[in-house]
């Protein structure tokens, strides 16, 4: 059994359907990430899982239960990590996770969970007066002092510096590596590519596309030209000859070569440089990035 499995769901505001047909599953200990451009009903999704939103079709279930009917019981097993709000704004650190741990039969020790996220040095200060960055952590250590089985992260890492973002994916690891099952949104495609066991791209209201980050990679069109840099003044009409390509000056000292980075190209192009005696600085041998399949996917017809 699937610890989340969405199924044909459909939400609607209103005469407006946010969430058209929406179907995925999270297996126990993988983690997810739901991605999407506003508007494409990533947060409705999210919503509806952790019983917030009422389906207007189709069914979700996290680990076997229904997320409305069976509040009660769900509960206590997951935690929620909202984009932003749902704390007093005067409450300190410690406090607000010893106040959410009392919620939970076995929670994590709140001083410890507290020196994780990288917090300790602010246990006087309040909600108020933390950072945007401090508060998504401590956010983030309020959904899991519960020591959820399932965990719901929205935007985890937004406004966050690198220490946090560090902080938040050793936590996310930990999660995986416990066999929690984690669901996360995230604007932040370097984050998806970097945390993500799956990745789910969603776009007005419909799953366009789900798979490993190295799937999704896969599935875009082959490169077709690769960069260099070297020297300025390259002979490009000489190389580009014993290239069997063109070649374009990009900037000074780059250079891009009008066809794909074969191993036969990339050694013609060294071999070459080797017999003028110049240096190769660095080859961009047209990695695809996950930016480049998320546009494809959800901007081809706007």
């Amino acid at each position: 059994m699937a610890a989340i499995d969405v199924s044909g769901l459909a939400v609607s505001y209103g005469p407006v359907r946010a969430v058209a047909d929406v179907s995925f599953a999270v297996a126990a200990g993988e983690t997810v990430v739901l991605l999407g451009p506003n508007g494409a009903g990533k947060t409705t999704t999210v919503e509806a899982l952790e019983g917030y939103r009422r389906p207007a079709a189709g069914q979700v279930r996290v680990l076997g239960l229904d997320p409305v009917a069976d509040a009660r019981a769900l509960r206590p097993r997951i935690g929620v990590m909202p984009q932003a709000g749902g704390v007093h704004p005067g409450i300190r650190p410690l406090e607000a996770l010893r106040l959410f741990a009392s919620y939970y039969p076995a929670p994590l020790e709140p001083a410890a969970l507290l020196e994780r996220v990288g917090l300790t040095h602010r246990v006087r200060s309040s909600w108020r007066q933390l950072s945007g960055g401090e508060q998504q952590r401590l956010s983030l250590a309020l959904a899991l002092v519960g020591r959820p089985e399932v965990a719901f992260l929205d935007e985890p890492t937004a406004g966050i510096d690198l220490e946090g973002r560090q902080a938040v994916r050793s936590l996310v690891a930990g999660l995986r590596a416990d066999g929690v099952s984690v669901l996360m949104t995230t604007h932040d495609l370097e984050e998806a590519e970097r945390t993500a066991d799956r990745i789910v791209i969603v776009d007005r209201g419909r799953v366009v596309a789900d798979g490993t980050p190295a799937e999704l990679l896969a599935a875009g069109p082959a490169a077709t030209t690769f960069s260099f840099s070297a020297p300025v003044g390259l002979d490009r009409a000489k190389l580009g000859e014993a290239l069997g390509a063109p070649v374009e000056v990009v900037e000074a000292g780059r250079y891009q070569v009008s066809t794909a980075p074969t191993p036969a190209a990339v050694a013609a192009l060294t071999a070459w440089l080797a017999e003028h005696d110049l240096p190769l600085g660095d080859l961009a041998a047209g990695r695809r990035r996950l930016e480049d399949v998320f546009l494809r996917l959800t901007e081809g017809d706007r």
